[in-house]
Formats: structure tokens, sequence, C-alpha cells
């Protein structure tokens, strides 16, 4: 049987830093209490805290995409690399002016993973960020966030390349399913907002107003593909995870909001909230096709939430 996850990221982050050296191991390990590099979102090119995998031998690259692999399904693995793969397509789409490349990715430990109770680690580049916090044998996993730029690259009108296809079809398919009077709940307004609603805050919003469709309300069948929507963002997860996250959202009260238009290929976002709970996917550049999804927890984001009460009865 397969170990535990906390245990195989700890085992995967301890086999990541013994193969790393100089430089690249002191840019990689960080204290845990460094917190504004360790509580940090960034899906945009920018400088970003931890070691390049541009700059990390053969040995040191496998170890960071096997850490990687240890927080994702294996399909949310794949949308991962299909991610970092588009960034030599975008290259070659904007010219090759911005030297974009698909090693152009970092990864942090913070703390010792193989004698701390408590730490974190993370694994980030553009339109990719993966933040774990374990604290004993309990794993927080957010947030999550996955986008694609370009979102479908096509041919003949056949899609080649589409890694957040099911992110949007499945929303999709929930406004369908509510009907006429439950999208005219949903759809709180005919604009999408330029981004995400909690970006690259370290600190997402725990409610946005207006909130939308209030999930109590729907029937069987529109519920049904609710809770699908909200189980493909709760299964980038490996399934011993997802199956925590989803007994924490099963008893929640949930809202849909949708904003902008609903025709495909045109500026569109959407959210699910519930307690403790906030999924985001926004498509507002290059004409809906440049789409941007997250998974947070509001309270719980970066083990918060545990880590405040542990530090208040274990002083260190």
């Amino acid at each position: 049987m397969d170990d535990p996850v906390h245990r195989q990221m700890r085992t995967a982050a301890t086999a990541l830093l013994n193969a790393l050296a100089g430089p690249e191991r002191e840019l990689a390990a960080r204290p845990f209490d460094a917190d504004a590099d360790r509580r940090w979102i960034e899906y945009r090119p920018r400088p970003r805290p931890g070691a390049c995998i541009a700059d990390l031998d053969r040995t040191a690259r496998k170890a960071a995409h096997r850490l990687l692999a240890t927080a994702l399904s294996p399909h949310a693995y794949a949308q991962a690399m299909g991610i970092i793969a588009l960034e030599e397509v975008l290259d070659r789409q904007e010219d090759w002016r911005r030297r974009r490349h698909s090693d152009d990715y970092w990864v942090a430990v913070f703390g010792d993973p193989d004698r701390d109770d408590h730490w974190s680690w993370r694994f980030e580049g553009h339109h990719l960020s993966v933040t774990m916090t374990v604290l004993g044998d309990q794993v927080f996993p957010t947030p999550v966030f996955l986008g694609a730029n370009p979102a479908t690259v096509s041919y003949a009108g056949r899609p080649v390349s589409r890694p957040l296809a099911p992110e949007e079809d499945l929303a999709r398919e929930l406004l369908d399913a509510i009907g006429p009077v439950g999208r005219a709940a949903a759809i709180v307004s005919d604009r999408a907002p330029d981004d995400l609603r909690s970006g690259t805050s370290p600190v997402a919003p725990a409610r946005i107003e207006p909130l939308g469709l209030r999930a109590a309300g729907l029937g069987p069948s529109a519920r049904a593909m609710l809770d699908q929507l909200v189980a493909l963002y709760l299964d980038r997860l490996p399934a011993e995870l997802a199956a925590r996250e989803a007994l924490r959202v099963a008893d929640g009260d949930l809202h849909f909001a949708w904003q902008g238009p609903t025709l495909a290929r045109q500026r569109h976002y959407y959210r699910i909230q519930g307690d403790d709970l906030l999924i985001e996917y926004d498509n507002t550049s290059e004409d809906g096709n440049h789409p941007h999804t997250v998974l947070r927890r509001p309270r719980s984001d970066f083990g918060d939430d545990v880590l405040a009460t542990h530090r208040a009865t274990h002083p260190h």
C-alpha cells in the first residue's frame, strides 16, 4: 500500500534537498518562519523565492518533479505538465521576444522535512503555483493555481491542446442545468473582472459579494452538476487529500456566481464559495483564450488556522 501523502512529501522533499548543493541548496532551503516567502502565490512571470529548475542538474530536476507529483492526482499532474510545456508554445506565439522557457519554474522548501513537525514546500512558475503545508501527519493543500495560455491550440477547428477544458466545460453544463431562473440568480454581472478576485494575495477573501445562486435552491440534477464541478477542483489533489477536503465541503452552504457573457470565446468568470472554500475561474484575456483557476481555503491557506492554534499551544 502507498505511504500516506504526508510521508510521501517528506521523503520527496528530503530527496530534493539532498540532491542540491551550493547556491541552489541555499535558494531552495528556507526557514519556515520566513512568512513573506512561505505565504506566497504568484502566477505571473515574476521573480520569486526558491531555486530555478533551469539551474538544477538532471537528478535534482527529477526530484523536484517527483515532489510536485506528491501533491497532485495523475490527471492534475498531466495538466501541470501541459501548462509548463505551453511556455514554449507561448514563446513562439510571441515571436520569442520574452524568452519564456519551460524550465522557468521554481521550487522552495520551508523548514526541514526530515526533522521538523511543521514545514512546507512550493512549486511555482508562470500559470502554476502549488503550495503544501505539513503539520505532523496533516497536509494543508492550498492554494493550488493552474492557468493556461493559450487555453486552446486548434487544428482545423479541432483542439490539439486544451489542458483546462473540464474547468470550463463543466461550468457551462452547470449553467445549462440550472435553467433560466437559476441563471438569472447566478449571473451577477454582464462584465467579467480583469483577473481572479483573490489574485496573488496571501489572504483570500472569505466572502465575495454578490454571492450569486445558492446551492440549497437547486434541483437534484443541477446540484449534482455543481457537486461535480467542486469535485473537479478537489480532485486535483491525491485521493487521500481530496477525500478529506470533500468532507469539509459536504455540509457547507455553497454559492455559484458567473460574470460576463455565457458564449464561448468571450471574457467570462465564475466562482464557487462556501465555508472556508473559494474556487475561482477567469478567462478574461486574449479574447477568452487565457484562463486562470485556483482552489483556496480563505481561513486555512498555508495552514494558517491550524498553525496559529499550534503556535499558541506549543511555544517555540
